[in-house]
């Protein structure tokens, strides 16, 4: 908000002008004048308001026509929208003010310090009391401070009389509060609206805004990542896409000086001329055109036709050429690339790769990242590669790869985790999977399952295979969760047992004089005579004892059936482990080992084939003295 001028403290000068009557439009001029005139400040002259004059006219075309002077009781006439927003209506004030030197004796509202401010359209304006005011009542406060304002208006331009009906509102609420309190100082600023013109509505031009190009979502403030500049955008059905705001010529308006104000003429250079095809949706309404994304996929744009398309065919996916595309699991957007050149890298260093489905007839380079739903790897895998695909296909992989079904032509001591995992030759790696199929094992590998390793050919040494229940994903936190439960129930009952025992010893203590004290009340019950108080004490606190103890064994009861359920449940995650396999169809060579690993109790057991030998399946089993051990099976 813009400030007209506040109440600064008088400044005082030994130089007297003579008061001074003049008829003026621009009372702020002449004071600046007449300052200049006699050497003296601006802000040692006052003035007092002798007449104010109110003209309008409405010109047609180019002719003026002559000023009208409007009577001071028809002011408020002129406050109507039709009138005043005609663009060739004119309005004016002449004022005749009596110019003089501000006096000595003039000091009463020297604190109060007000001011006169509006909007950046003229078309509101406030009165502003600044901080640490204060004013003291007296006779004629409420007169005075109506022509302060009026004099402050007139200084910044504003119009009197015309557009502020509600000044004398607020006039009289000052007053009534100075009146009230005596003395007023004022903690902090308070605005007040003063005059309100005829606001105007401003011009829209048009626009055309590319909601799918996620690149104008990016924070000025944050870091650009250009490694991921958005090759193609993904977009999920019913996204908007595109929106058309249209042009719209704003609505004319009159400002508190008097001056018309006409919205400028709407600037259109963003029409729509492109063309969409079914899979696009187009909405439109006066205010604007939309248009949506009919299904999932990313934004084509060619020969001047928006689409949804699902399929992309790209040489490589590099820093160079299309950066990292990210755009998710579930957009149904496929990707075939075909970089055939071993010495080149399909999936470039450091590329991160997110979409439905993949195809790559090459190679995947160093720290790089693919995830889909579907993946198929030509080629091979960097070491500090990382690849995850419900169903997941692999060439040769030397890096880490996560899937629900895995299938691994060659693993190069690479690392690979899944549900169920197939790996056609292994070099030497770690595998973890529900179930685990090795075509020719060579050395240096270590696979853990829950539910079964199978090897065709075995070929090297060194080798580790292992069950273990607690390998699938939440079983060890379950597992973690069932023992704490346990203690605290363990602990529950063992407190539970020592209540039992205090009050099954109370009782039985007690339990003649009870029985002795049951048999008085009987015989006063039948007496007619009144029972002692100390009998019929003890006789409820023996009773109270029984039923404490009653409600200690059921708790007790319920506490150990939990149990039971709990300790049952932690058997169960190794229940299975007895049916689990691990099966060498060939003859076994070099140093191999085979481990199980049990839950309870919490022991690793380790069994080395012989070399030569043609056992080929083997389990855990339980001994007659119930030990465990593995034991080649004959199934």
């Amino acid at each position: 908000m813009a400030l007209f001028g506040s109440d600064p403290e008088v400044t005082l000068t030994l130089t007297k002008i003579r008061p001074t009557v003049i008829r003026t439009q621009n009372v702020a001029k002449e004071l600046k004048n007449i300052a200049k005139s006699y050497g003296v400040k601006v802000d040692s002259l006052d003035f007092n308001i002798l007449d104010v004059q109110t003209y309008t006219r409405t010109n047609e075309g180019t002719k003026e026509s002559e000023w009208e002077l409007v009577e001071a009781d028809k002011l408020y006439e002129l406050d109507e929208e039709l009138a005043l927003l005609n663009p060739n209506f004119q309005i004016k004030q002449m004022y005749e003010v009596e110019i003089f030197s501000k006096s000595l004796e003039n000091t009463r509202y020297k604190d109060f310090q007000l001011a006169v401010g509006a909007n950046a359209t003229k078309c509101k304006v406030y009165l502003s009391i600044l901080a640490n005011s204060k004013v003291e009542y007296s006779p004629g406060f409420e007169e005075e401070l109506y022509i302060m304002i009026q004099k402050k208006k007139i200084r910044a331009g504003i119009l009197i009389n015309i557009f502020d009906e509600m000044i004398h509102d607020a006039v009289s609420k000052i007053t009534a509060r100075v009146r009230v309190e005596g003395k007023v100082a004022y903690e902090n600023n308070e605005m007040i609206l003063i005059a309100q013109g005829y606001e105007p509505t401003l011009t829209i031009d048009d626009a055309l805004i590319l909601h799918y190009d996620k690149k104008d979502d990016v924070d000025d403030t944050e870091k650009m990542d250009y490694s991921s500049r958005g090759y193609i955008q993904n977009v999920q059905s019913g996204e908007l896409l595109i929106e058309y705001i249209k042009p719209k010529e704003g609505k004319p308006g009159r400002n508190c000086r008097g001056e018309h104000m006409s919205p400028s003429i709407p600037i259109v250079s963003h029409e729509p001329t492109f063309e969409i095809d079914d899979r696009i949706k187009k909405v439109e309404t006066k205010e604007y055109i939309h248009y949506y994304a009919g299904e999932n996929g990313y934004i084509s744009f060619e020969n001047n036709i928006y689409t949804i398309k699902t399929d992309v065919d790209v040489g490589e996916i590099s820093f160079k050429t299309t950066g990292s595309i990210l755009t998710g699991l579930d957009s149904e957007v496929s990707i075939s690339v075909r970089e055939s050149n071993s010495t080149k890298d399909a999936i470039g260093m450091g590329m991160n790769v997110e979409v439905t489905e993949i195809d790559i007839d090459g190679n995947v380079g160093s720290n790089a990242t693919v995830s889909a739903m579907k993946a198929t790897i030509g080629g091979q895998t960097h070491k500090t590669a990382t690849i995850r695909a419900e169903n997941l296909d692999i060439n040769v992989h030397k890096g880490k790869a996560y899937g629900k079904n895995v299938h691994i032509t060659r693993l190069e001591h690479g690392e690979v985790t899944g549900e169920t995992v197939s790996v056609a030759q292994a070099l030497g790696g770690v595998i973890r999977a529900r179930e685990i199929n090795i075509g020719v094992c060579s050395s240096y590998v270590k696979a853990t399952a829950s539910v079964k390793i199978e090897i065709e050919k075995m070929q090297g040494s060194e080798n580790v295979f292992t069950i273990d229940p607690l390998l699938e994903k939440g079983a060890q936190s379950d597992l973690d969760q069932n023992q704490v439960s346990i203690k605290k129930l363990e602990d529950e009952s063992r407190s539970i047992k020592k209540e039992i025992k205090k009050y099954t010893a109370l009782i039985k203590d007690g339990m003649s004089s009870y029985v002795d004290v049951k048999k008085r009340l009987l015989h006063y019950q039948k007496s007619g005579v009144k029972m002692p108080a100390s009998f019929v004490k003890k006789y409820k606190e023996f009773q109270q004892l029984q039923e404490n103890l009653k409600a200690a064994k059921e708790a007790y009861e319920i506490k150990n059936d939990k149990l039971k359920l709990l300790t049952t449940q932690t058997d169960s995650f190794q229940d299975n482990i007895f049916d689990a396999r691990i099966i060498n169809q060939d003859r076994w060579v070099g140093f191999n080992e085979i481990r199980f690993k049990l839950v309870k109790p919490d022991i690793e057991l380790s069994y080395k084939p012989l070399a030569g030998s043609k056992d080929m399946v083997f389990g855990l089993i339980e001994t007659k003295d119930g030990e465990f051990k593995i034991s080649p099976i004959r199934d």
